[in-house]
Parts: C-alpha cells; sequence; structure tokens
C-alpha cells in the first residue's frame, strides 16, 4: 500500500464492541435471482477480507454495471440507499474525471459493529485486489439505515480518495501532504451533492464546511470558504476541480510504477507549497498568489515561505499559464 493511503487511512479507526451478528441467508439483488445461474463476469459472492485489521466474509447483496455492494454479517441487509446512491456519485465522478481502470464499477463494502470510519483503495493497488474499493464502517448495530448525512457523507469522501489518488491513470497524490486527508474531500463532496441534484445536502454541507477550521499550514485556517470555494464559484467550478488533477498528469514528474501485475505511471514525489499554488492557478486559469496569501499566510505547513517556491514553479513548470 502507498504512503499517500496509508496516511489517508488515518480516520479509520478500529473499535471492538460486543454486537451480535443478524444472521440472514446472503441473498442477491442484482441482476440475477438465488435460482439463475452466476453469469461468468459477475463479481464474488463472497469477498474474504486481507487489509489491516479486516478479516470479514463479506456477502455480496447487489451488483450492477456501476456497484457491487457488500455487507458483512452485521449490517442489515435490508437496506437499499447504497445501490442507488453510490452507482450515482460513482457515475458522476467518472463523467468528471475520468475512468478508473477496465472495471467500471465502485466495490462498495459497509460494516456495522466494528471499523469505525473509513478508507480507500484504487485498480491500481494489490491491497484490494485491484479493485476501486470504499471501506466504510460503524460501531453502531444499526448503522447505515437512514442514507442521509454522515452515511452519505463517509461514503462519498472516499470516493474522493480514489479521484486524489489514481486521476488520469497515474498512480499517487502529490498534494496529499499539503491538503491532508479531507480538504480536497470538502470541495469534490460539495461538487458531487451539486452535480447530483441533492441541494438540500449541498447545502447542509457548504454550511458545515464554511465553518470548518484548521491548524495547518497555519492556525484557523479555514480551507473550504478562503481557498476552494472561491476558486470553484469564481474560476469554473467542476472544470476547475478537474483541470488541477489534469494538469498533474501532464506536467508532474512521473516514473514507471510496477504493482504486481502490470505498469502505471506514478508520481515521484510530493508537492510543494508554491507549486500547489501554481498548479491551482493553472486550473483555474487565474492567479491565485493573492488568494493564496489571503487563505493561508505566507508560509507553508513547516515554516517554509512559499514565495520562492512559487517562482521556482514557475521556471520548473511553464506549461502551467494563467
Amino acid at each position: 500500500m502507498n504512503r499517500i493511503f496509508k496516511l489517508s487511512f488515518l480516520g479509520l479507526l478500529s473499535g471492538v464492541v460486543l454486537c451480535c451478528a443478524k444472521k440472514t441467508e446472503t441473498v442477491d439483488t442484482g441482476k440475477i435471482t438465488k435460482s439463475d445461474p452466476e453469469p461468468v463476469n459477475a463479481p464474488p459472492l463472497q469477498w474474504k477480507e486481507h487489509w489491516f485489521e479486516h478479516i470479514q466474509n463479506l456477502n455480496r447483496v447487489y451488483y450492477d454495471t456501476s456497484v457491487v455492494v457488500y455487507y458483512d454479517d452485521a449490517v442489515i441487509n435490508t437496506i437499499n440507499w447504497p445501490k442507488t446512491y453510490m452507482a450515482k456519485a460513482w457515475n458522476y465522478t467518472k463523467k468528471t474525471y475520468g475512468k478508473f481502470g477496465s472495471d467500471s464499477r465502485l466495490y462498495v463494502i459497509y460494516h456495522s459493529c466494528k471499523y469505525g470510519g473509513g478508507h480507500p483503495s484504487t485498480y491500481m493497488d494489490a491491497s484490494h485486489d485491484y479493485r476501486n474499493v470504499t471501506d466504510c464502517g460503524s460501531n453502531d448495530a444499526n448503522a447505515w439505515v437512514s442514507g442521509t448525512g454522515n452515511d452519505i457523507d463517509l461514503s462519498t469522501h472516499e470516493i474522493g480518495h480514489i479521484v486524489e489518488g489514481a486521476a488520469k491513470g497515474v498512480h499517487n497524490s502529490p498534494a496529499f501532504g499539503i491538503w491532508h486527508d479531507s480538504k480536497w474531500m470538502e470541495i469534490y463532496q460539495y461538487d458531487v451533492y451539486l452535480g447530483l441534484g441533492r441541494n438540500d445536502d449541498a447545502t447542509r454541507w457548504y454550511d458545515k464546511m464554511m465553518a470548518t477550521t484548521d491548524n495547518f499550514p497555519k492556525a484557523n485556517t479555514q480551507w473550504f470558504k478562503n481557498w476552494f470555494y472561491p476558486i470553484y464559484n469564481n474560476y469554473g467550478k467542476t472544470k476547475a476541480l478537474n483541470g488541477f488533477f489534469t494538469l498533474l498528469s501532464k506536467n508532474f514528474p512521473q516514473k514507471t510504477w510496477s504493482n504486481g501485475v502490470t505498469y502505471y505511471p506514478e508520481y515521484t514525489r510530493g508537492m510543494n507549497f508554491g507549486e500547489f499554488i501554481h498548479f491551482w492557478s493553472g486550473a483555474a486559469g487565474a492567479n491565485l498568489e493573492s488568494l493564496a496569501l489571503s487563505a493561508f499566510g505566507s508560509k507553508d505547513e513547516q515554516g517554509n515561505d512559499w514565495a520562492p517556491q512559487l517562482i521556482q514553479a514557475k521556471k520548473d513548470f511553464p506549461n502551467i499559464t494563467y
């Protein structure tokens, strides 16, 4: 597992609670019925976890051309919203950022009574059998019933990590060390909710993010309010978000990387703060130096003045124009 997604898993908290598994017969509610033979290309009915502390036998409860949904034995198997919502969110993501591997489907995993939090994996990574995966857990025995609020927020968040870790067919996320686990996800999720016509969720999320503060790169930084939302609102919305990853894929240093089965391009290093501002300026088609100074101050998280970094970034990446 690459170092970036190890970091992104810091939000995954393991918990052991007393919880009775719901002993229900595995029933597939996808395109086939229980009595029909399995198509040759059908995803497996069961999937044995083998990552981190996860050791569950997962049951396939649904699949189509967009998603494959798995629950462990403790999840209430009559929960239906992931079958539709996750398909819509994944299809919107592919429409916006391009395809993610040859399999059109997102593999969606839910746990109850364990593994509070979530993590992703991409089709490039061996850890989850070369599949695009969102794996979400809760210590609540009645988790995932509502399909609202945190249910969709956490689920959508993990799709966003797939975007940053594999967009445009390049492995890794050079900006992860700058925006950490969740700052990119804040604007990604807002765009997804708007794109799906979920205006109430978009408003709910907007209000929450406008009040969110972080201690990096300085105390009381408001990433969404003072950086991402102004870029999104003033410089092309979804086009600007996608443009950042497009410019990275065409300009940022890469090497050939083997995942044990095949080879992919992989970014060789993380960005510095000046490069971050330079590439986002290119995506916006506007000089964002003043916006960055207002949002972040004059120094990066390590206390370095980013102005010289930005000057150097313009020399190193002359094809990024604005």
